[in-house]
């Protein structure tokens, strides 16, 4: 029995739908750390309904758009000079 979902992972990303963090994952092609980390600092904003994150795919556009990138590419270049700085220190 083939497997189907409520999305084809294959189609465009519509701004106004609702995608669950599966989804997302399998969009973005990340692991389930990755989108646990993007949530929870807030770099993807979405909403908990019943205990479960839910996506409106303009969420997931932005991160995908260059702007989102260059800001992403920031904030990781913050943290590790944060990283670098606490382990010169131990």
């Amino acid at each position: 029995m083939k497997k189907t979902t409520s999305k084809n992972m294959d189609s465009e990303i519509k701004p106004n739908s609702v995608y669950t963090t599966n989804e997302t994952k399998e969009i973005l092609k990340i692991s389930n750390s990755t989108i646990k980390r993007l949530l929870k600092k807030g770099i993807i904003k979405a909403n908990k309904v019943g205990g479960q994150y839910r996506i409106l795919g303009k969420e997931i556009l932005r991160l995908i758009s260059p702007k989102a990138e260059r800001k992403a590419v920031s904030t990781y270049q913050k943290i590790k000079k944060k990283a670098k700085n606490k382990i010169k220190r131990w």
